[in-house]
Formats: C-alpha cells, structure tokens, sequence
C-alpha cells in the first residue's frame, strides 16, 4: 500500500498551467477513496474550475447550492472574465465565513481531511479553500456522570466548538486565553488549551504548555489519552488531573486560576492542578446554601472512609482482633459464621469480587438491561450465598455498605481509585490484621505527601496546612466571606471582586 513518503509529497509542486495533476495526485495520495466528489465547471471557453471535496466530512448541500450553483450562473461570468477576476468574485460573493488560498500541496490535503473544499481553477496560481465542515453531531445534552438536582444541565459534546461556546457564554471577558494545537500524526487532533491570563499563573500555563508539546503519538481520540501524557504520576492510583463533562465545573476552576483542556472528539475536559480534597467537592455545593454545602461535604468524607477500611476493618477484626468487639455483636457473628468454609479474608474477596464482577456488567450491558441485572444479581446472588453458608450475612451487610458508599464521590475515577484502596487494604488486613491496615494508612500518606499536581502539593490545604483555603475545600462558608481566591493556586491577584 503507497504511503505518503512513496508519493513525493513534499517534493510536490502546484502547476497552475494543469490543474489535473494537482488532481489526479491528490487521489493517488488518498488511494482514490469512494466518499471523494470532483466537479468540473467551465465557467469561460478557456479556464475550467474543479471542486474537490470529501462528501463524508462537507456540508455536500451547502457546497451544492452556495458554490456549485452559484458558479454555474451564467450571468456572473462572461467569456472574457480573467482567472482573477474569477477568485476576486469568489472571494468575495460566495456566503462562507472562512476562505482563504494556497499553493502548499500538504496544506490543501490537511484541508481536504478536515472538511474543506478545494476549489481548483486552470491559470490560477494558488487553490481555494472554502470551509464547510458537517454539521452533523450531537446535540447537547444533561451530563450523564456528572447530575446535579439543583444547577445548569448541560454538558460537554464530542464537538469542541460546542464546548468552547458553552465556556465563552459563561466567561465573557477578554482574559479568557485560548491555545490550539494539533496532535498526533494520523489523526491530527485539534487540543485546546484554556486559561485567565490575568489569574493563571505563568509557570503552570508553561508548564501545562510544555507537556502538551511533548505529547508524540499517531493518534489522540480522547481526553484520557493527553492525560496519560501530561499527568504528574503514572504509576499511582490518584489522578493529577480532575475530569469532568460539565461547562460550569471549567468554568468555575478557571475562574480560579486553573487550566483546562479539551479534545476534539471527547466530551470530557482535564483541568489542573488539583489536590486530594477537591474530589469530593460536587458542583451542587456552590448551588446550595453553605451550611448544607458543608454537610454534604463532609458525609463524602465519611463515605469515603467507608468504602476504603470497612471491609479491611472487618477482615481484621474478625480474623485477628475479636477482643475489640463486644461480647454479645461477637457471639452474633460466631453464630453467623459458622459452618462458612472459608476465613473471612476470602469471604470478604469472593464477595466484593463478585460485586466487581457485577458492576461492570451492569455497565457494559445495554442500558435497559444493565441496572435490573446489577440489582437482581446483587440479591439474587448475595441470597443464594447466605442461604448455601458459603457467606455470612454481617458480610452481605459489609459488602452492601461499601459499594453504596463508593457512589457517594462526585468523580467516577476518584470512585475507581477507592476500589483500589479497598483491595489493598482488604489484603493487608488479611496477613497483617490491623497493623497491616495502620502501615497501609501511612504508606498512603507518604505517598499522597509526596505528591505534586502541577507543582502544587497534593495534600494541600491540610499538608502543608493554608487554613485561609480551607474556607472553600474542607468547608463551605458563605459566598461573601469567599473574598480570596485560593492561596495553593498562586493565582496573579489575591482579592476578588477586582481586587490585586
């Protein structure tokens, strides 16, 4: 199969003098594929036009009735009509937005890629480019990960125009910079960079700006691929980087002195730096009243606790520690488990494995089928557990109360990262018991110390502690009292409303 090397691409050279073999050797460079449409027009005795375009990734009707039509007049040329004359009136008649000219060969195949039409007229010494990409695509729509009772219900489309216009209308100012650049050799996808320049500091938009750079792939399809590719940590179960499908969310970090970025073809945007605690905040707690905010806030952090150490607590305690139960919650359980011909560590794996196993099928199944078949599994199966003794129930109880407390977190990948620190943990309790779960308590905390988003300490406001940041992370207090933005982003102005 020819290649783009095999084609002489760059030794290449538009000849205006015969516009068919610009034409004839841009077909054999895309192997003469089905979708692309060549039209001849004769619009004097002596020059001849040609569009070219790709029919699956062009308005075809607006290219058919705004340019085709338009040069098929008769009344707009006339036989003595020059080759300038000709590109003049394009230029200038023609309803797109976007045209521009061109003698560079690789210009106009990128072009063609992207859903621009090539007009090509015999005597002319550049080709005509008009943009008219397809409209077609998603309409937008409420966030499906991400729902919110009480605030906007829109969310991010696969079109990053759409998702710049949802920021645009939520940010009017000035400040609002935008960086586009195209990545990956194949796909060449546009990334946009987005941040306040009269907040972002300039060292983490230059270091944002760097990795992107870096960044050296044949193909990007999505948001997570560039977070591979600029995150801090690879090996590490918490992300540097928080993802999200909902406009308000960017649009309030950047009012922070953040920096966003969105790809071409994803719904989800990345927004860095961020710390451990800003994944338990929810867009619904600047849409209610603080002290309810601040409720809310914290019932995740209980959740959270559940969901990593109850069921390493259990282990422990059941397997290790019975003294620290009470006598009669002991007999309880004794009673339970007895006859169960396993130790409670591989009770407790059997069991959230099966829920793992569950939980995923629940997702990948159609959607009409996928929720009645993760509940009635869940039952059906944690039933037929109990009833067979291979189970006790304080375990189906165990089991239950951690997976609903890992839905509680806001962020899906923050909720992976808690099914992580389960089995972790839930290990540890099995060899070490409690002294196990306690060295896993400080290995984490070593390792979140140790961490760095962008430069900003992972931990922070708690490590190091900023007590003027904890107002609007480990509280939530009344907007007017919010008069500082947060002192870990080193934002370029420290009062709001205004203010230096």
């Amino acid at each position: 199969m020819p290649t783009r090397d095999s084609h002489g691409l760059n030794d290449f050279v538009y000849d205006s003098h015969d516009p068919l073999i610009f034409i004839n050797h841009i077909k054999d460079f895309l192997h003469s594929p089905p979708d692309l449409v060549i039209r001849s027009l004769v619009v004097s005795p002596e020059i001849v036009c040609y569009c070219m375009f790709l029919e699956t990734l062009t308005d075809k009707d607006r290219i058919e009735h705004e340019l085709l039509s338009y040069l098929t007049e008769k009344a707009i040329f006339n036989d003595s009509s020059s080759t300038e004359e000709i590109i003049g009136t394009l230029k200038g008649k023609i309803p797109f937005s976007s045209i521009d000219s061109t003698d560079d060969v690789k210009r106009c195949i990128d072009s063609l890629l992207k859903g621009t039409c090539l007009v090509v007229i015999s005597g002319a010494p550049e080709v005509l480019r008009i943009q008219a990409p397809q409209t077609s695509q998603r309409n937008i729509s409420e966030p499906l990960t991400e729902s919110t009772v009480r605030g906007p219900q829109e969310g991010f489309t696969e079109e990053i125009a759409d998702n710049l216009s949802l920021l645009r209308k939520r940010i009017k100012s000035a400040h609002l910079h935008i960086e586009q650049v195209s990545v990956g050799t194949e796909t060449e996808t546009s990334i946009s960079m987005l941040y306040m320049d009269n907040l972002a500091p300039d060292s983490v938009v230059d270091e944002f700006r760097r990795r992107i750079g870096t960044v050296r792939t044949d193909s990007i399809l999505d948001s997570a691929y560039v977070e591979e590719w600029i995150q801090d940590r690879t090996y590490s179960p918490f992300s540097t980087l928080l993802n999200t499908e909902r406009p308000d969310i960017v649009a309030s970090h950047l009012l922070e002195g953040r920096v966003a970025v969105l790809v071409d073809g994803s719904p989800i945007a990345l927004i860095g730096p961020i710390t451990f605690f800003q994944f338990f905040i929810a867009p619904e707690d600047y849409y209610q009243r603080a002290d309810i905010a601040t409720l809310l806030r914290w019932v995740r952090f209980l959740s959270f606790l559940l969901a990593v150490f109850v069921p390493a607590l259990y282990v422990s305690v059941v397997s290790y520690h019975q003294e620290l139960l009470p006598h009669s919650l002991l007999i309880s359980i004794a009673a339970q488990r007895e006859g169960i011909p396993f130790p409670a560590f591989v009770e407790a794996a059997i069991m959230m494995v099966t829920f793992e196993v569950l939980r995923e099928a629940g997702l990948r199944m159609p959607r009409i089928a996928g929720q009645a078949i993760s509940i009635v599994g869940a039952l059906v199966l944690g039933q037929a557990a109990v009833t067979a003794g291979l189970v006790s129930t304080a375990m189906v109880i165990v089991v239950a109360l951690t997976a609903i407390s890992n839905f509680v977190v806001p962020s899906y990948s923050f909720g992976i990262t808690q099914r992580l620190l389960l089995f972790f943990y839930m290990i540890l309790a099995g060899v070490l018991g409690l002294f196990g779960v306690l060295c896993g308590v400080l290995f984490t905390l070593v390792h979140l110390a140790s961490m760095k988003s962008f430069n900003v300490p992972y931990l922070s406001p708690v490590a190091p502690i900023v007590l003027s940041d904890w107002k609007d992370m480990i509280f939530r207090v009344p907007r007017p009292w919010m008069d500082t933005y947060p002192k870990m982003n080193d934002t370029k102005k420290r009062k709001r409303r205004g203010g230096l």
